[in-house]
């Protein structure tokens, strides 16, 4: 698991206009990577929306806001369209970033057991260090959680 300080993995990964997304590309501002189960879900519809609402004050304060999930282009492209989301959502299709950052997990729900992401955040600063890793993120204060940080 990633600690705090430390470089984390770089990463290339496409968005719902497949535009290529280098996390590396943005050393200089500080990086909000956001990790959720699933497009057009309740839960990750909330989260997203917060960060949309937010993101004024986000970049205020020199932040990019990457929103991750194994969905693909075209339903990313949906969920932006129909939430008026302004920032990327990146398609790991593969799940290596998922994996990468130790968000790909064991779920449960009503007693079956499956793989999925655990909504996790982690907020990157300037020159690509871990500053703050949010666990098991409540989606309806995730955005104001990361401005009382900043």
């Amino acid at each position: 698991m990633l600690q705090v300080g430390e470089l984390v993995s770089d990463f290339t990964l496409v968005d719902q206009d497949e535009k290529s997304h280098t996390l590396s590309q943005y050393r200089g501002k500080k990086v909000v990577l956001y990790f959720y189960p699933k497009d057009m879900t309740p839960g990750c519809t909330v989260q997203a929306e917060g960060m949309r609402d937010s993101m004024n004050d986000l970049e205020a304060k020199g932040i990019v806001v990457l929103g991750v999930s194994v969905d693909d282009v075209k339903s990313h492209k949906k969920f932006v369209e129909k939430h008026n989301l302004n920032f990327p959502l990146l398609a790991d299709t593969e799940k290596s970033v998922v994996q990468a950052y130790g968000v790909w997990k064991e779920k449960s729900m009503f007693g079956k057991k499956y793989m999925g992401i655990q909504r996790d955040t982690f907020l990157i600063d300037e020159e690509g260090k871990l500053i703050q890793h949010f666990e098991k993120v409540n989606p309806l204060k995730h955005a104001s959680q990361i401005l009382a940080l900043v």
